[in-house]
């Protein structure tokens, strides 16, 4: 039992994906709170096919592998085939949610972004303050709950 207590990171990983598939369910299903704030007045209003079947539907499903994957991080043993793949992949969501979040969040505040007359101001505002510390967190959960998976990894000191 202490190799899960230790492995929690995958749990809160986890959490964060289902709640960011939720959200995306709820905006494909037509709601709306919110979704000005990410994708913009203009493609909220519109919901183009392409948005609604790829920037929702899709971006659920691969929520929601995310939450397996996170979950398998856990949960999973740390012997046999496939830990090395669990560990690659969820530091690589990791690392992609990360550099996401972070890089747009450095973007916006450098005011690289403020020219770009796409973006409203609202939209900036929303993306500082919300989207992307989420998106660094998530990035986070997932890193942690990776290390946390390789030092279960058999010959590895166990975690603290």
């Amino acid at each position: 039992m202490p190799a899960l207590r230790s492995r929690w990171w995958g749990v809160v990983a986890a959490v964060w994906a289902s709640l960011f598939a939720v959200l995306h369910l709820f905006w494909a299903l037509g709601g709306s709170a919110g979704l000005t704030s990410s994708a913009g007045e203009e493609l909220a209003e519109e919901r183009p096919g392409w948005l609604v079947a790829g920037g929702l539907w899709g971006v659920a499903a691969l929520l929601l592998i995310a939450t397996a994957l996170a979950l398998a991080l856990a949960l999973a043993p740390t012997h046999g085939r496939g830990r090395h793949l669990l560990q690659v992949c969820g530091t690589a969501v990791g690392l992609l949610l990360l550099a996401r979040g972070v890089g747009l969040q450095v973007l916006m505040l450098s005011g690289a972004y403020d020219g770009n007359a796409a973006i409203t101001p609202g939209q900036r505002f929303w993306s500082i303050l919300l989207w992307n510390p989420w998106f660094a967190v998530g990035g986070a959960a997932f890193c942690l709950a990776a290390w946390a998976f390789t030092r279960a990894l058999p010959g590895r000191p166990s975690p603290r």
